[in-house]
């Protein structure tokens, strides 16, 4: 009888297994606008909430500034600035999002994220430039010089698309560089054709991406473009 409730004993811890779900994460799409806003604001949120459902995330916007506390961010594995522009954020505010990326957590910053915040230098080297100037919106070819990133893995080598095309100032030359744009294949560049238009990089103990794309309405239904900045996304998440 012994030998017998010895055996039961060491058979019963090993007869069950438990699966634990990981936790879903969560990002919240900030688009609140001080200054230019967008048209396609409305169907980048739209296009961002269906690549939420899709890839098992949760998708939360707002144009609320309020929502940058730390009690609040806390939740969020990345915060993205979808076509913001301005002076968006008060000092509490600046502050709370300082510590959350301090935090390790994620940022994407989509088109006019860097017509943001021109007088916080700290946000200036998370998003990696300052927005100079653009022409009309015209086609350009995209050229892919790191394929080995989520954003750009999938994209053709050389990647021609219609958009309006930033110049930028006070880069950061710490960021790492996924696109480049041919200033030879449109008119109105001003970078000596040495011309980023995406990057990622590690900051402050976050992770930042941003993209120069998506000014256009359509934007939002390109499905590259669309995998292009899901990936961002993912990198921000941490994934």
């Amino acid at each position: 009888m012994t030998k017998l409730l010895l055996l039961v004993m060491i058979v019963i811890p090993f007869s069950f297994s438990w699966t634990f779900k990981p936790k879903t994460k969560r990002i919240l799409v900030f688009s609140k606008t001080a200054g230019f806003r967008h048209s396609s604001i409305k169907q980048g949120k739209e296009a961002i909430l269906k690549l939420a459902k899709e890839n098992n995330f949760i998708a939360d916007t707002t144009e609320n500034a309020a929502y940058f506390t730390s009690k609040t961010l806390k939740q969020y594995a990345a915060v993205v600035f979808l076509n913001t522009t301005g002076d968006i954020l008060n000092s509490e505010q600046q502050a709370a999002f300082e510590k959350y990326i301090q935090s390790g957590k994620g940022f994407v910053g989509i088109h006019s994220a860097t017509d943001t915040e021109y007088d916080w230098p700290w946000f200036c080297r998370l998003v990696g430039a300052n927005f100079s100037s653009h022409p009309k919106p015209q086609n350009a070819t995209l050229l892919v010089v790191d394929n080995n990133h989520l954003s750009t893995d999938f994209l053709p080598q050389q990647w021609k698309r219609f958009d309006e095309w930033y110049n930028f100032k006070n880069r950061n030359a710490e960021v790492k560089t996924l696109l480049l744009i041919d200033e030879k294949s449109y008119e109105g560049g001003t970078e000596n054709n040495n011309h980023p238009m995406s990057w990622y990089h590690e900051f402050d103990g976050g992770r930042a991406f941003y993209t120069a794309l998506g000014h256009t309405e359509e934007s939002y239904k390109e499905e590259l473009f669309l995998k292009h900045i899901l990936g961002g996304i993912k990198y921000a998440m941490g994934k």
